[in-house]
């Protein structure tokens, strides 16, 4: 399974690697995307909705192009070779990103009336943000999966260290995200957008040092070959044998003798009673048996057919995750726009921009992942007898219950405020004298709900998804933050359709003294508490997979 180089102390010498490689990254990362929406407004001079859509459709295509990545990674280059190939590309489009906020003819003119950009101008930024997220795609679901390869699954003290890992890896991120969500989003807004942009792009070039310096200490696992082929394979087989009855002793069901699969890098896996269907594909016929070697197309492993199991008992999982990534989209844009409108002063003489808040969402991770570690999940254990203290499904399922919460007190703060607007006459004042600090619980409750929704996601996808399949597994759990920006895009263009009818300004007006941002956030409160009922239905339901054997 795997290829094994360097130390006995390899998961703790990687893991510091690995968190200063992850800290730099998402530093990069964040850094460039915390603030964006205000760069597209302020310096390319798009309206408040599009801009909201345009970050939102680039963040959404950020963890859509992590399928790419992954299918690469799993049958043909392996998650090491592919984080390195993408990182480089990484690189490029984070230096290109700077260029076009430095150089004159790149970067637009601005005037005391305000920046104009040139239709050329606005391409070469989306071509650079284009170029990051092809880059992001090919480094996002390998490197979870690749820290978690490095802890050995037959030795038990690793084995019991791995559930802690993710903790700790989502840390690492967020400790990168909070020094870009002060310290750089500031320097965007105060000393300008080419520092702004290209402290992140060194910070990814730093990242990239990190990760190739390590590794003579990896632990690599071999690519598998294409998964989709595999799936494939097991469809096309059931299809061409939907007449065969399927024998009542599963064990008669066809499977390599051997102890190793024949799957490259991965274990054996159980037959299970669900989707029976599809144990057609290894149901032995007399055609299959005449033949020294079947055709993989006619005729498969339990462990194949295993495989396809897996993977759709996740996606009922995944798609649950979608309005979770909706709600978690809401910072990076109506969060920040309704920022925007409030008294943003710290003091006489300092000013926190709107985008900075997210500082509190990052600090509530901070906060909240070594308790979760540390006190929940020994406390929980007494009650459950679990050894995780709450299983994955249980733990996403908390915070998806507390993303509801976060929406509700983001509606309320919204009343409150267009309260303040009505009362004094301010619809057309600049910020209203509220201190931007009343947004900090819905900062942080969200925050409290990634805790244990992302990082609950990234251990269930991992430890869930067959061995050869994890990094495109990882890569579909990516999708669903993806998705929900897709979504988020939608719900902002219907709903401003819709309520602009009959010349009404809409809920999301340029001014948003004058709409009903509320209405919005009523919306995804309504949206997250049905996908939550439907979720609790969904994982009563789910079968966890049952591995077995050893990988070659």
């Amino acid at each position: 399974m795997f290829i094994k180089f360097g130390l006995l102390s390899l998961p703790l010498s990687f893991i510091k690697i690995f968190s200063r490689n992850e800290c730099c990254e998402r530093l990069a990362y964040y850094g460039m995307g915390t603030n964006l929406v205000n760069y597209l407004e302020k310096r390319l001079g798009m309206g408040t909705a599009k801009a909201a859509t345009s970050v939102s459709n680039w963040s959404g295509t950020c963890y859509a192009t992590p399928l790419i990545g992954a299918f690469l990674a799993d049958a043909y280059l392996g998650r090491y070779w592919t984080i390195a190939i993408f990182s480089i590309v990484y690189v490029l489009g984070m230096t290109l990103l700077t260029l076009t906020a430095s150089i004159n003819g790149l970067k637009p003119h601005c005037d005391s009336s305000g920046c104009n950009a040139t239709a050329s101008q606005r391409a070469a930024c989306f071509v650079a943000l284009y170029l990051i997220a092809v880059g992001t795609g090919g480094i996002k679901p390998c490197v979870s999966s690749f820290g978690a390869d490095q802890f050995d699954e037959t030795d038990e003290t690793e084995r019991k260290k791995k559930s802690s890992f993710f903790n700790w890896f989502y840390m690492s991120i967020n400790v990168g995200a909070l020094i870009a969500s002060t310290v750089l989003v500031w320097m965007q807004m105060n000393v300008g957008w080419n520092w702004g942009f290209g402290v992140p792009a060194v910070a990814m070039a730093i990242a990239v040092v990190f990760f190739f310096s390590g590794s003579k200490l990896y632990r690599l696992q071999k690519p598998g070959g294409s998964p989709l082929t595999r799936i494939a394979q097991v469809v096309v087989a059931s299809i061409r044998k939907c007449k065969v009855k399927i024998p009542a002793d599963k064990s008669l069901l066809y499977e390599t003798a051997d102890e190793e699969c024949n799957i490259q890098g991965s274990r054996k896996l159980e037959h299970t009673n669900k989707l029976g269907f599809f144990d057609k594909a290894a149901v032995e016929s007399e055609t299959d048996r005449a033949k020294e070697l079947p055709s993989p197309w006619s005729l498969c492993t339990v462990t194949q057919v295993e495989e396809l199991k897996s993977v759709i008992r996740l996606l009922p999982i995944w798609a649950s995750g979608i309005v979770f990534a909706t709600v978690y989209s809401q910072m990076s844009t109506m969060f920040v726009l309704q920022g925007n409108t409030l008294d943003q002063h710290m003091g006489p003489n300092f000013k926190i921009p709107s985008a900075s808040l997210s500082v509190f969402d990052t600090a509530s991770v901070l906060f909240w992942a070594p308790i979760y570690d540390k006190l929940l999940v020994p406390l929980a254990r007494r009650f459950t007898g679990h050894d995780r203290g709450f299983t994955t499904l249980q733990r996403m399922g908390i915070g998806l219950a507390l993303s509801i919460f976060s929406m509700v007190v983001a509606g309320i703060l919204e009343v409150v405020r267009l309260g303040t607007v009505r009362k004094n006459n301010y619809y057309d004042l600049e910020y209203i004298p509220m201190s931007i600090f009343w947004q900090v619980p819905q900062y942080f409750i969200i925050g409290c709900a990634e805790v244990f929704t992302f990082i609950g996601q990234m251990e269930f996808f991992y430890d869930q998804a067959p061995d050869a399949m994890r990094s495109l597994c990882s890569a579909l759990s990516l999708t669903t933050v993806a998705l929900g920006n897709y979504l988020s895009t939608l719900l902002v263009t219907v709903v401003t359709k819709v309520t602009k009818k009959n010349g009404n300004l809409g809920w999301i007006p340029d001014n948003l003294n004058r709409g009903h941002l509320d209405y919005f956030y009523w919306l995804l409160a309504v949206l997250s508490v049905i996908n939550f009922l439907v979720y609790v239905w969904i994982a009563k339901w789910y079968t966890y997979k049952k591995a077995t054997g050893r990988a070659q």
